[in-house]
């Protein structure tokens, strides 16, 4: 009997999540296939609909021994948000008021925990990796405002939460824009000298953070690692390569950063 031949692409779909080898039945997919895609693209839209447990957040925090602040954005509910990106850029009057009454000058860093398009990898992700880089932070010795709690936040809106803060560095911790194949996943957005107007091309990202991605210890290192590398260079951005990769290939995301001589104004 005639055995079918193997398709050879299938030993690629051990390595990764996408879809590749995925077969046909006549000119259509298989039906397995078809049945998982629908299930990625349901989970994708239930990401971005979820809601956002802003008060659990901050109790685990608090549990970290942080103190938080909380703070909305003019996208009073999530139809608004999606349909209004500038709205999600921006802090509400109440919150503007209330940060803007509490400055942290000189601070180094400001964290910012947002939203932004999937609430769910925000909650998963987003306390463990302020954990994992809390170490970091202090070998740096690094002067921490209180994190700041978004609700219907984008990622450009760490930049006014900085500016009124008037810290040095600001950190976004946000939802990604949930794929077929992650829709959980974390990203980071770091910029020097946080203030209303900066550009995409000013900030540095470090994206996919969850632990079938890019797992906490490394983002938290390579987060540390900009931090101080912003605090030393005043600058961050396109400007800003990251050069993190060698010690993580050399295994030494454990080793003590230390703040460069000179590193602080």
């Amino acid at each position: 009997m005639h055995r079918p031949r193997k398709d050879p692409w299938r030993r690629l779909a051990r390595w990764t999540p996408a879809r590749v080898a995925l077969g046909r039945t006549g000119a259509s997919l298989p039906t397995r296939e078809v049945l998982a895609f629908a299930s990625a693209h349901a989970c994708a839209r239930d990401a971005v609909h979820a809601s956002f447990d802003a008060d659990g957040i901050s109790r685990r925090l608090a549990a970290l021994q942080l103190e938080t602040l909380a703070a909305e954005t003019d996208a009073v509910d999530r139809a608004v948000f999606l349909r209004r990106p500038d709205y999600g850029r921006r802090l509400s009057r109440a919150s503007r008021e209330r940060l803007a009454g509490r400055t942290w000058a000189g601070a180094d860093l400001a964290l910012v925990i947002g939203d932004g398009l999937s609430a769910a990898a925000v909650c998963a992700h987003a306390v463990p990796l302020v954990a994992a880089f809390l170490p970091h932070a202090a070998s740096l010795q690094l002067s921490l405002a209180p994190v700041v709690i978004a609700r219907g936040a984008r990622v450009a809106l760490g930049d006014e939460i900085g500016s009124l803060m008037r810290v040095r560095v600001v950190a976004m911790l946000i939802g990604e824009r949930p794929g077929l194949s992650a829709p959980d996943s974390l990203g980071i957005y770091l910029t020097y000298g946080p203030r209303p107007g900066r550009t995409d091309a000013e900030r540095n990202c470090i994206s996919n953070v969850r632990p079938s991605g890019l797992g906490y210890d490394i983002a938290a290192f390579k987060l540390a690692w900009l931090v101080r590398e912003a605090l030393k260079r005043s600058l961050s951005g396109v400007a800003l390569k990251d050069e993190s990769d060698a010690l993580v290939r050399a295994g030494e995301t454990t080793s003590v950063l230390v703040q460069p001589r000179g590193g602080k104004d």
